[in-house]
């Protein structure tokens, strides 16, 4: 044993990875439907370790940290930008009075309970499982001019405030929005969720490791009769209008040849026909008797990723755009800020939005072409653009404003976050750099954040206990009153002020709190995935003016 632990202290990298190890082992734990999550998992597992008292560079935190807050603002770019134009509004409000009232309640809990300005950070984080305020509070903890010994006590109060408080916080803001909100809004949200699919809506699918034998799209070969000789292609399609039918390949006389809408049909030919399963079995299809034709139905078909990128394609409906360039092609998913979407004819597309669509190769690239760029399978990251964009953020986060003896400042990180998101909308405008796949952005995003959490675990383990016991059971009890007095006066707001639709709404909550939890929670009650179409704007505003209250609330409670 004794071997182990002086391994660690000297090799302290060992000690990082003990604590990923042991931290994601513990966030997969569940009691009922709580689960610790990998984040506080790790800082539990940081305080075990660091009982061993083990010296981290604090520069190896802060890489990471970085790391992370750019892949957030590189994630949520798109969706930040478009929640500050005029058809987001309603959702950008409520999610500035959320953020506003939860820096008001947790200064005035500090305040009222005598909290110093660690224990307030660290509460603030926890209560909105925002764990970027850690890192930004803990950056401006270290550029106050107050001895080193202060500094140290007070960013160990941080991750002891933000157990504790994120504990509750996360159970109660799942309840209050999944069971209590809906009784405040006095509304059944199958009900609400029901009439919502009814005007078109529809639920994405869940994910699943298997794949359902339906499929909703189908080609078949038929042999054309003598109605549709003559007749072009683009003709025939548009008569069974609004159903979408494409006719993709064409046989004549043993040759085969890919139809377009000019190809003129004749009797006797086979043709490919594409189209929803339940179309062609509808009984009112022309194109004659069925006919088995491997040859000519084996063609390549490919799923790929669209990114919707042109100014002539974003902010118009779904409809519109299929009927422009999606010929040949069918739509799979809609996934937007990381989240997949429901859509519905008269959904409209976001710039930033990513369409899994299949079809034909040349119509999935065509239509690709149309509205932006395809998003080719590739693990290469452009790591010029990721360090850049650190390097730029960093700069700008380091600019100080004086105000009187009050320096106001981003501090690196939060210039880092900023830049993610500038650099994110770029991406989604200018595609043709910038390129972080989904696996590497997991990589910044869930380890990044881990091994800032796991090392601020480290080095508050050996005051963790102690810190605990000064404040006192309490401190449960404020973490819940700061967790739902927010998200209450957010559902008042969007009910009475927005009108918003109680399905939006509480989808929007969640966003704003940055607490996905109970967006699942909502899901759940609501027997539907539409309450997401109301959280991805609210998630990615939300997740910058969270962060930036870390050292806003330093200033505040020093």
């Amino acid at each position: 044993m004794d071997w182990f632990v002086r391994s660690l202290r000297e090799n302290p990298e060992l000690a990082i990875f003990l604590t990923l190890a042991i931290g994601f082992v513990l966030g997969r734990i569940r009691i009922g439907s709580f689960r610790l999550g990998n984040v506080v998992g790790t800082l539990l597992a940081g305080v075990l370790v660091g009982q061993l008292v083990i010296e981290i560079d604090p520069l190896v935190k802060l890489v990471f940290f970085d790391l992370f807050l750019f892949a957030t603002g590189y994630k949520v770019g798109p969706q930040f930008f478009r929640g500050l134009r005029k058809n987001a509004l309603s959702q950008a409000l409520l999610t500035v009075v959320l953020c506003v009232v939860s820096l008001i309640t947790t200064l005035a809990a500090a305040k009222l309970m005598g909290y110093d300005t660690g224990i307030a950070a660290g509460l603030l984080a926890g209560a909105f499982t925002e764990s970027t305020v850690i890192g930004t509070a803990g950056n401006a903890i270290s550029n106050l001019a107050i001895p080193e010994a202060e500094k140290a006590r007070l960013m160990n109060d941080i991750p002891v405030a933000y157990a504790v408080s994120y504990l509750v916080g996360t159970s109660f803001v799942v309840w209050f929005l999944s069971s209590l909100a809906p009784r405040l809004l006095r509304v059944d949200l199958k009900a609400e969720s029901r009439r919502l699919e009814a005007e078109g809506a529809s639920g994405p699918r869940e994910e699943s490791h298997t794949r359902s034998a339906y499929r909703e799209w189908d080609v078949r070969a038929f042999r054309v009769p003598a109605l549709l000789d003559g007749r072009a292609v683009a003709d025939v399609e548009a008569a069974l209008a609004p159903a979408r039918v494409f006719v993709q390949r064409v046989r004549r006389a043993g040759e085969i040849a890919e139809a377009t809408p000019e190809t003129v049909l004749r009797v006797g030919d086979h043709v490919v026909v594409g189209a929803r399963r339940h179309v062609l079995l509808s009984g009112g299809m022309p194109f004659g008797e069925e006919v088995e034709d491997r040859e000519l139905l084996d063609f390549p078909m490919v799923a790929l990723d669209l990114v919707i990128t042109r100014k002539e394609v974003a902010e118009r409906p779904l409809a519109e755009i299929a009927e422009e360039h999606g010929r040949g092609v069918a739509l799979h998913k809609l996934i937007r800020g990381g989240e997949e979407i429901p859509f519905a004819p008269g959904t409209v597309l976001n710039r930033g939005d990513l369409l899994r669509v299949a079809g034909a190769r040349r119509d999935v690239e065509r239509a690709g072409e149309a509205v932006g760029y395809v998003e080719r399978p590739s693990s290469e990251t452009d790591v010029v653009f990721v360090g850049l964009g650190i390097l730029l953020g960093g700069l700008f986060g380091a600019l100080t404003l004086q105000l009187g003896d009050l320096p106001i400042s981003l501090t690196a990180s939060g210039g880092a976050l900023i830049m993610g998101l500038v650099f994110g909308w770029l991406r989604s405008v200018r595609p043709t750099f910038g390129r972080i796949p989904e696996p590497a952005l997991w990589v910044f995003d869930t380890v990044g954040l881990a091994v800032f959490i796991g090392c601020v675990g480290l080095a508050a383990g050996p005051s963790f206990v102690s810190g605990l016991k000064s404040t006192g059971p309490g401190l449960l009890v404020v973490g819940l009153f700061v967790a739902l007095i927010p998200h209450a006066c957010a559902v008042l707001f969007g009910k009475y002020v927005l009108k918003m639709n109680p399905v939006l709404l509480l989808g929007a909550c969640a966003g704003a709190g940055t607490a996905t939890a109970a967006l699942r929670a909502v899901q759940d009650e609501a027997g539907s995935k539409l309450p997401v179409l109301g959280y991805t704007v609210p998630y990615a505003i939300g997740n910058i003016l969270l962060t930036a209250w870390g050292p806003v609330i330093v200033y505040l409670t020093r």
